[in-house]
């Protein structure tokens, strides 16, 4: 916890030895060594930018004309720059960077100076924030920096890519309309397809500044052709990546899954006709299938990690998990969650698209407020966006539909899955046989939208109104009862007019009634579910990847008397899963939503529930 400091650098020194081999330390004071020497990594880059400042200062001749913060100039030569590049052996556009970052620090954003300087935000974290608030005004991002430094006060140690998504929803939420402003000219000025030359020799194709719904339906098109490429056994080799590279340039180029599945037949026909000419066939396994028992389901797919490079890529992709593991399989360990939206039962056409995440405030699609919304692909949406978006979904039958009421920490404390009601299929039956209500300018996005309410503003919703998205069933306004927890039965009106009833039950957050406990080893559908909508990723705090695509894990596990309930249960990735089982690894729930990570050294992090958008 000592600050970073001179004299902490050569305690640090002292305390780890010649080759920082740190003789005699315990396995948690190697962490706490750890830990401060990144505090100095951060110390000395606040330093190195402290100095730039001052070089700006000092400029000859004295600094251009112009407005001024303080002591530090906002304007200075371009000779600063070539100095810098110098010094520091770096392009000079890369040391105006530096410059510009060091002026933002003391000018625009302070407060994230100071957590740079006492070790918090890597230089890295630092760069990250300042590049999402560039487009805001001065009042906006201190603003947006006191949201963020809110956050950090109480989760420190997020990853680059939580702390991009974290500023980049500070953005939306200080400046909805600028954002908005922003994403529209974007789409309407930079909109542009890129080709190059990769180091490797291979080549690069990219669409930026692209129309979102209409991004995110093709990118729903390019996931459906790549789970029949998958489905169909006809690329055993391949990745789930080397699959959806060959699905996008399919779809470019015209060509149809049938001639891309004929032709890797014909391909594979041959190949074994070479090989039993040569004598070479293989007869162990004529398919040519890595597994055959479980068509390779049994390798996992890795996590997402972060890779220092893009924070747009710190989440997870569209492979989650496939299959039983067969070494988690029964008491001793824990099945993966079924996959969603993966392949049919029947031909490889039948394949579901898969479908897009998109989380949208109730009050923002009703127009009663612009607060932001988000997608876990994408991070924030602003408010005119997710109405966009809403609309998308709407346009497809294969979207799905849920209401999640938050707490006033946006903590999920209720939720319901929209249903198709008694009197609901009139509205259903025409909307399927003609186009009706359809908004004909949008694409259809197949998505899984959640809207979220928060209890306070329930009250205040319309209710039985024929224009109303929402209109309560119960006996008394819901968030009113004696039980918090009893919010009734709702009818959802979708975007077009179609109608959904949800009934909203509680999510186990911060006590458990046991009602969905399963006496048996898996879950049932309803208590799994509610365990990804109470988590929403997976809950090792560093890792992003979405709780649908994480393994439903006993905290004590089952063959031990471990429960199979909401406050012995999360949602754990494939990988952090397998971690938690190693040796010197524990999780302890103090509250079913609370998950409390002990590693082998004896430190503890803990993740509490999802935080909504409302």
């Amino acid at each position: 916890m000592c600050p970073p400091s001179a004299t902490l650098a050569a305690a640090v020194e002292a305390a780890s030895g010649p080759g920082w081999r740190c003789p005699g330390a315990t396995d948690d004071e190697l962490i706490g060594v750890l830990r401060r020497l990144a505090a100095l990594e951060s110390w000395a880059a606040a330093g190195k930018l402290g100095v730039i400042r001052e070089m700006m200062r000092r400029e000859r001749p004295p600094a251009l004309s112009g407005n001024r913060h303080g002591d530090l100039p906002d304007s200075w030569g371009e000779s600063l720059g070539h100095e810098l590049a110098a010094a520091l052996g770096v392009s000079v556009q890369s040391a105006d960077t530096t410059a510009l970052l060091a002026w933002d620090l003391q000018v625009r954003l302070p407060g994230i100076g100071v957590k740079l300087a006492d070790g918090t935000l890597s230089y890295f974290k630092a760069m990250l924030i300042t590049k999402e608030l560039a487009v805001l005004g001065e009042d906006d991002a201190a603003k947006a920096e006191a949201l963020i430094l809110e956050q950090l006060a109480q989760t420190p140690n997020l990853t680059p890519g939580q702390l991009a998504k974290l500023a980049a929803q500070a953005t939306v939420t200080v400046d909805p309309n600028g954002a908005e402003r922003r994403r529209e000219a974007a789409e309407k000025l930079d909109t542009r397809v890129r080709l190059w030359r990769e180091q490797s020799g291979a080549a690069a194709l990219v669409g930026r500044n692209l129309p979102t719904d209409e991004a995110l339906a093709a990118y729903a098109s390019v996931n459906t052709r790549t789970a029949q490429y998958k489905k169909s056994k006809a690329f055993p080799d391949a990745s789930m990546d080397q699959l959806r590279a060959l699905a996008y340039l399919d779809l470019l180029n015209g060509v149809s899954a049938a001639d891309r599945l004929a032709k890797a037949e014909a391909r594979a026909a041959a190949e074994r006709s070479a090989e039993a000419a040569a004598g070479r066939a293989d007869e162990g396994d004529p398919s040519g299938f890595p597994c055959r028992e479980c068509d390779d389901s049994c390798v996992p797919a890795a996590d997402d990690e972060y890779d220092g490079e893009n924070p747009a890529e710190d989440g997870p992709d569209d492979t989650g998990p496939d299959g039983k593991d067969p070494g988690d399989n029964g008491p001793g360990g824990n099945g993966p969650a079924p996959a969603d939206g993966g392949p049919g039962d029947g031909s490889v056409d039948d394949v579901r698209p898969r479908l897009t995440d998109l989380v949208i405030p109730l009050l923002t699609l009703l127009g009663l407020a612009e607060r932001p919304g988000e997608s876990h692909s994408l991070g924030p949406l602003d408010p005119a966006l997710c109405r966009d978006l809403a609309a998308t979904a709407a346009n497809s039958p294969d979207s799905e539909w849920c209401v999640t009421v938050t707490d006033a920490n946006g903590f999920a404390i209720g939720h319901g899955c929209a249903r198709l009601g008694r009197g609901d299929w009139a509205t259903w039956k025409t909307w399927l046989s003609g186009p009706g209500t359809r908004d004909a300018r949008l694409a259809a996005l197949p998505s899984r939208v959640n809207l979220t309410i928060p209890t306070a503003a329930l009250p205040s919703l319309p209710v039985q109104s024929g224009t109303s998205p929402l209109g309560t069933r119960s006996k008394s306004p819901p968030g009113t009862s004696s039980q918090p927890q009893d919010f009734g039965t709702w009818k959802l009106t979708l975007p077009g007019g179609r109608t959904h009833t949800v009934k909203i039950e509680p999510v186990p957050t911060y006590e458990c009634d046991h009602g969905h406990e399963s006496h048996a080893y898996e879950p049932n559908d309803t208590l799994r579910h509610l365990i990804q909508i109470r988590d929403g990723n997976c809950t090792f705090p560093p890792c992003s990847r979405h709780a649908r695509e994480a393994d439903f894990e006993h905290a004590i596990p089952y063959h031990k008397g471990g429960r199979t309930c909401a406050c012995n249960a999360g949602a754990r990735s494939r990988q952090c899963h397998r971690i938690k089982q190693s040796p010197g690894w524990e999780v302890i729930q103090p509250l079913p939503g609370w998950h409390q990570w002990k590693t082998p050294s004896g430190r503890i992090y803990t993740q509490e529930p999802k935080w909504y958008p409302t």
